[in-house]
Protein backbone atom coordinates (compact mmCIF):
# COMPACT_ATOMS: atom_id res chain seq x y z
CA UNK A 1 0.00 0.00 0.00
CA UNK A 2 0.91 3.81 -0.91
CA UNK A 3 -0.03 6.00 1.81
CA UNK A 4 -0.60 9.64 0.81
CA UNK A 5 -1.03 12.63 3.00
CA UNK A 6 -3.19 15.43 1.67
CA UNK A 7 -3.32 18.64 3.29
CA UNK A 8 -6.83 20.54 2.77
CA UNK A 9 -7.11 24.15 2.23
CA UNK A 10 -7.88 24.40 6.42
CA UNK A 11 -4.73 22.67 6.91
CA UNK A 12 -6.02 19.52 7.58
CA UNK A 13 -4.12 16.49 7.35
CA UNK A 14 -6.07 13.65 6.13
CA UNK A 15 -3.93 10.55 5.24
CA UNK A 16 -4.87 7.69 2.72
CA UNK A 17 -3.82 4.20 1.16
CA UNK A 18 -3.88 2.98 -2.13
CA UNK A 19 -2.53 -0.15 -3.56
CA UNK A 20 0.43 1.07 -5.98
CA UNK A 21 -0.73 1.07 -9.28
CA UNK A 22 -3.79 3.35 -8.60
CA UNK A 23 -3.73 7.11 -9.06
CA UNK A 24 -3.26 9.86 -7.30
CA UNK A 25 -6.82 11.57 -8.27
CA UNK A 26 -9.01 7.63 -7.30
CA UNK A 27 -7.27 7.82 -3.82
CA UNK A 28 -7.83 11.57 -3.60
CA UNK A 29 -11.26 11.38 -4.10
CA UNK A 30 -11.95 8.28 -2.01
CA UNK A 31 -10.36 10.52 0.65
CA UNK A 32 -13.31 13.05 0.27
CA UNK A 33 -10.58 15.40 -1.26
CA UNK A 34 -12.42 18.12 -3.26
CA UNK A 35 -10.76 16.57 -6.89
CA UNK A 36 -13.67 16.96 -9.28
CA UNK A 37 -11.85 15.32 -12.15
CA UNK A 38 -14.32 16.25 -14.82
CA UNK A 39 -12.80 14.62 -17.06
CA UNK A 40 -12.62 11.23 -15.57
CA UNK A 41 -8.87 11.28 -15.18
CA UNK A 42 -8.27 11.65 -19.01
CA UNK A 43 -5.94 14.66 -18.93
CA UNK A 44 -8.67 17.18 -20.67
CA UNK A 45 -9.51 19.11 -17.66
CA UNK A 46 -7.40 20.52 -14.81
CA UNK A 47 -10.27 20.01 -12.03
CA UNK A 48 -7.69 17.87 -10.16
CA UNK A 49 -4.78 20.17 -9.85
CA UNK A 50 -2.65 19.46 -6.38
CA UNK A 51 0.31 21.15 -5.26
CA UNK A 52 2.82 18.36 -4.35
CA UNK A 53 5.34 19.05 -1.50
CA UNK A 54 8.50 20.00 -2.34
CA UNK A 55 10.76 17.26 -1.23
CA UNK A 56 8.35 15.09 -3.26
CA UNK A 57 7.95 17.01 -6.30
CA UNK A 58 11.09 15.46 -7.87
CA UNK A 59 10.59 11.64 -7.17
CA UNK A 60 7.74 12.25 -9.90
CA UNK A 61 7.97 11.60 -13.83
CA UNK A 62 8.19 14.85 -15.77
CA UNK A 63 4.93 16.18 -16.20
CA UNK A 64 3.92 16.03 -20.10
CA UNK A 65 3.78 18.98 -22.81
CA UNK A 66 -0.03 18.42 -22.44
CA UNK A 67 -0.07 18.33 -18.63
CA UNK A 68 1.53 21.82 -18.66
CA UNK A 69 -0.64 23.22 -21.09
CA UNK A 70 -3.81 21.77 -19.44
CA UNK A 71 -2.02 23.37 -15.65
CA UNK A 72 -2.01 26.51 -17.54
CA UNK A 73 -5.13 26.30 -16.91
CA UNK A 74 -6.06 25.61 -13.38
CA UNK A 75 -6.44 28.77 -10.90
CA UNK A 76 -3.79 28.93 -7.87
CA UNK A 77 -0.82 26.97 -9.49
CA UNK A 78 3.16 26.91 -7.97
CA UNK A 79 6.04 25.65 -9.71
CA UNK A 80 5.39 22.19 -8.12
CA UNK A 81 1.96 21.82 -9.09
CA UNK A 82 0.60 18.78 -10.90
CA UNK A 83 -2.43 16.78 -12.18
CA UNK A 84 -3.53 14.06 -9.56
CA UNK A 85 -4.73 11.97 -12.28
CA UNK A 86 -0.95 12.16 -13.82
CA UNK A 87 0.58 10.59 -11.00
CA UNK A 88 0.08 6.88 -10.93
CA UNK A 89 0.80 5.43 -7.09
CA UNK A 90 4.41 3.55 -6.89
CA UNK A 91 6.28 2.22 -3.80
CA UNK A 92 9.02 4.94 -4.18
CA UNK A 93 5.85 7.62 -3.75
CA UNK A 94 4.91 5.95 -0.31
CA UNK A 95 4.56 8.96 2.00
CA UNK A 96 3.73 11.21 -0.29
CA UNK A 97 1.94 14.97 0.25
CA UNK A 98 0.15 17.09 -1.22
CA UNK A 99 -1.83 20.16 -1.12
CA UNK A 100 -5.39 21.03 -2.19
CA UNK A 101 -5.53 24.49 -3.84
CA UNK A 102 -8.09 26.75 -1.38
CA UNK A 103 -9.93 27.69 -4.61
CA UNK A 104 -10.46 23.85 -5.51
CA UNK A 105 -14.65 23.34 -5.85
CA UNK A 106 -16.09 19.78 -6.25
CA UNK A 107 -19.07 20.24 -8.35
CA UNK A 108 -20.00 16.63 -7.70
CA UNK A 109 -20.90 17.68 -3.81
CA UNK A 110 -23.40 20.61 -4.89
Amino acid sequence: MVTVTFVTANEERVTAQAPAGDNLLRLGQAAGMPLEGTCEGQMACSTCHVIVAREWFEKLPRATEDEEDLLDLAAGVRPTSRLSCQIELTAALDGLEVRIPGDSHDMRRR
